[in-house]
């Protein structure tokens, strides 16, 4: 198992702040230096006792660290990695949580950095941002996609995989470019998707605001996303503009063969396109199976222990509380909750959050 012994963060965010609890609640005699341009950051986490050093600069501090994680928004990495390679050592490793990993390790091969640093994407998250929102349990169970470089030793990689799995996540080794590809497909995209038919929406909406005040249902749904932080998909869609920019252009062709279908009345291929789309979306992990239909489902905190799950389905079995489904959501970037609960109406969804929350458990309500 992984020997380091002091930690470095560059930023203290929900992400880093939340991978440093971690670090913190599973290896308390970690020596951990955090560097945050926020001054009541480094103070509330250093009164938790998440950190031991709290630094305004990049300093020495960060000298002998086996990780630094850097945190920071991508704008800032550049400046950043220029800084930390005065403080590198040999066993050193440096590593990011950046939805984006090309830009980082171009830059990294242009600082010749290479063989101190290993990509990290924790695939978990919130609408809330900040030091004060982080929390050990937001990367438990959650996938972390690792993207080593090609000149970082394979038993260093092998370290820091296991690093990441003791602090609970799943660890996921791609290649960068690949993952850049990937996440622009399932996360980028959609992102773009849902921002761009809620601006439709609302040009194409009267004075009345009817479209406004009647959306519901799949409106909703799809594009609930378009609520995240307008400034991290700026800088999203700027790094991963290329992939972006194909995934448009394959994803608008097949927009405009819907249209040609619509447009013919071309009933097989109509038929076709929504039998192929349900039928791929019903096998995706944690999908419900059958024809789309209203979901009735809270999100719920749980620390991964024994008996967990079987708590909280205890607790409701006997307030003759029906579940439909339970389980983990391992990719929480735009979650709220560990455990998915889905019940069969909505009665039984809003007496279950009532329940839960008087035995303390923290439930997120969609």
């Amino acid at each position: 198992m992984n020997t380091a012994k002091k930690i470095g963060f560059v930023g203290l965010g929900l992400i880093g702040g939340s991978i440093a609890k971690a670090i913190r609640q599973y290896y308390p005699d970690y020596e951990i230096v955090a560097f945050d341009k926020n001054k009541e950051t480094l103070a509330l986490a250093t009164q938790e006792s998440v950190i031991d050093v709290a630094c305004t600069t990049i300093d020495d501090n960060f000298n002998n660290c086996n990780y630094i994680f850097l945190c920071a928004p991508v704008s800032y990495n550049t400046a950043y990695l220029k800084q930390l390679k005065n403080h590198l050592h040999q066993e050193c490793i440096i590593t990011d949580v950046g939805s984006v990993k090309t830009s980082i390790h171009e830059e990294i091969i242009a600082l010749g950095m290479e063989e101190h640093f290993i990509g990290g994407h924790p695939m978990a998250g919130s609408e809330k941002s900040g030091f004060v929102n982080s929390k050990a349990i937001l990367i438990e169970n959650a996938y972390y996609i690792v993207t080593p470089t090609r000149k970082v030793a394979k038993e260093r990689v092998d370290e820091y995989a296991a690093f990441i799995e003791s602090l609970k996540a799943l660890p996921v080794i791609l290649d960068y470019k690949e993952h850049d590809y990937i996440t622009g497909a399932i996360s980028h995209l959609p992102h773009i998707i849902a921002a761009t038919l809620v601006n439709f929406v609302k040009q194409k909406d009267g004075k009345d605001e009817l479209m406004k005040h009647l959306a519901a249902g799949g409106f909703k749904d799809i594009t609930r996303i378009a609520s995240s932080s307008p400034t991290m998909w700026q800088h999203v869609c700027l790094k991963n503009k290329d992939n972006i920019v194909n995934i448009l252009d394959d994803y608008i062709a097949l927009l405009k063969e819907a249209k040609v279908s619509v447009q013919n009345e071309d009933a097989h291929d109509i038929y076709s396109m929504f039998e192929t789309s349900k039928n791929y979306r019903n096998s995706i992990p944690g999908g419900s199976s059958g024809p789309i239909k209203r979901m009735f489902a809270v999100y719920c905190d749980i620390v991964d222990e024994a008996g967990g799950i079987a708590a909280i389905a205890t607790i409701l079995a006997a307030n003759n509380i029906n579940l439909k489904n339970i389980g983990i959501i391992h990719n929480r970037e735009f979650e709220e909750g560990v455990l998915r609960i889905e019940f069969y109406d909505e009665g039984s969804s809003k007496k279950a959050v009532e329940v839960l929350q008087k035995y303390r458990y923290i439930v997120y309500e969609r």
